[in-house]
């Protein structure tokens, strides 16, 4: 380890842990929330009731409203102070939870869950933005790669892990437990945050014109909208197309008010800098890949292996601790040299391992899968950390909210992108079979192939990343400003 860097080690404080514990604790709990109720919908579909659409909406109303208000969130980080966004967005967060879990069984349980799925969406929005802000502050930068290795490392073992989580409290429990264990993890996130009392720095002057919400709000709303119905509608439908132009124009109307303002609400000019447009690139793809492989690894575990609940979160677990292990390397490893080796060597890690997963899901049994799968999560543990921590450093201090909510603003659309693309391609290849195990045999077909176009989406991310990645470490935050522009 070098001076610098113990240096760094021994200039953080006890108050820099427990913050990092802290932001550590509710990025979990809201990516959790993205695939722990999955395992969790048939119980509720039958306690409630939930129609077959009403149960699809559970998911996806609480992606939708995360997406569409992520930005407002890193805006009012800017204005209000990361730390006290961060308050009013745990405390609508965990109300929103304990709501879910107090559904009434009957004709209103379904509005209800649903309700209140969109504002647990909207408290996530208003967390996720900031805690990354509020780590980086809490830490000296010659050590922030590996806080922020732990930040975001944690994050993503608790987004693979929400199939164990939601089958083992269903199975053992209750389905309502899975939302009401965000009370005590978010009450435990606030006094923490009491405790350390991190740096609350914010720009009162700034304003947040509502006009600009509203077209944010139905930009991304209408076209992730649009995304999630269109294996219901048809990818060519009409009502498809038309949803999604709407939503398209209305984005593009939003960047246009956005480049012309004093004061925008998504600086929308950062996108001019290659630096942190491959950051974002990176960041897209390997989305854009990776939920719909965690979704289908968990179908693949119960549907065709015949696991419970629990045993099909275990499995997950040959992707999930080489994730970890990756996540700590690549924080050490960004403090020393850059950003660009090890997203490099992760990407290709990802499509190699997502490549060598596919060819063996026609295989059903579970050994044949644990080398593709070790290797694509050592590959994401590499990227995720460093790419955060770097698109954050290639800003100043002041902007740094505002290039937050773009950064989960892209990752929420890279997720629910490849879910809605790559889905679509696993359903067009499954066909009606006359027995189970022919059944069995093409629906492993079908998610063989939509495997290997995620892998196809890890190798066009690395290739656009050799390109695009900066070879310049980002300048320390008094100097930090954007550097090669289109």
């Amino acid at each position: 380890m070098s001076a610098v860097a113990v240096e760094g080690m021994a200039s953080v404080s006890r108050k820099s842990w427990l913050t990092l514990v802290a932001m550590t604790g509710s990025l979990s709990m809201i990516l959790l929330d993205q695939t722990v109720v999955s395992v969790a919908l048939p119980t509720m579909s039958r306690d409630l009731p939930l129609s077959t659409s009403g149960a699809q909406w559970v998911v996806n109303a609480y992606v939708l409203s995360m997406a569409a208000f992520v930005a407002l969130g890193g805006k009012l980080g800017s204005k209000l102070g990361p730390v006290t966004t961060f308050r009013i967005g745990v405390a609508v967060f965990f109300v929103a939870s304990a709501f879910c879990g107090l559904a009434p069984v009957g004709s209103n349980g379904e509005t209800w869950l649903i309700t209140a799925r969109v504002v647990q969406g909207v408290g996530a929005a208003l967390m996720m933005p900031v805690t990354a802000v509020i780590v980086m502050a809490a830490f000296p930068e010659s050590v922030r790669g590996r806080a922020m290795g732990a930040y975001v490392g944690i994050g993503q073992i608790f987004l693979a892990l929400g199939p164990l989580v939601g089958g083992a409290c269903t199975e053992w429990l209750s389905w309502r437990v899975v939302f009401w264990l965000n009370v005590p993890v978010g009450l435990a996130a606030l006094a923490l945050v009491q405790v350390a009392k991190p740096a609350n720095d914010k720009q009162s002057a700034l304003r947040v014109a509502v006009s600009h919400v509203v077209l944010l709000v139905v930009g991304v709303g209408t076209t992730v909208y649009a995304l999630q119905q269109a294996g219901t509608w048809g990818w060519g439908s009409t009502r498809m197309l038309a949803t999604l132009g709407v939503g398209l124009v209305v984005l593009a109307a939003f960047v246009a008010v956005q480049l012309r303002s004093d004061e925008p609400l998504v600086n929308v000019r950062l996108f001019r800098y290659v630096a942190f447009l491959g950051d974002m690139l990176v960041l897209f793809g390997t989305q854009f890949g990776l939920l719909v492989i965690t979704l289908f690894a968990a179908l693949y575990a119960q549907n065709l292996l015949g696991y419970s609940p629990v045993q099909a979160g275990f499995s997950s677990m040959a992707m999930i601790l080489p994730l970890m292990v990756g996540a700590q390397l690549a924080g050490r490893w960004y403090d020393r040299s850059g950003v660009r080796p090890p997203l490099l060597l992760g990407l290709a890690m990802c499509t190699v391992g997502a490549l060598i997963w596919a060819l063996q899901l026609p295989h059903i049994e579970y050994w044949s899968k644990v080398p593709g799968m070790a290797l694509t999560g050592l590959g994401l543990g590499l990227v995720f950390s460093p790419v955060n921590t770097d698109a954050l450093s290639r800003v100043g201090a002041r902007e740094r909210s505002q290039a937050s909510g773009i950064v989960q603003t892209v990752r929420q659309l890279g997720g629910t992108l490849g879910v809605a693309v790559i889905g679509a391609i696993i359903l067009a290849n499954e066909e009606p079979q006359a027995t189970p195990a022919a059944a069995i045999s093409n629906t492993a077909h079908a998610m063989s192939i939509g495997f290997t176009f995620s892998a196809a989406t890890f190798g066009l991310t690395l290739l656009g990343a050799w390109f695009m990645l900066s070879r310049e470490r980002p300048a320390p935050d008094a100097l930090a400003t954007p550097a090669e522009a289109f």
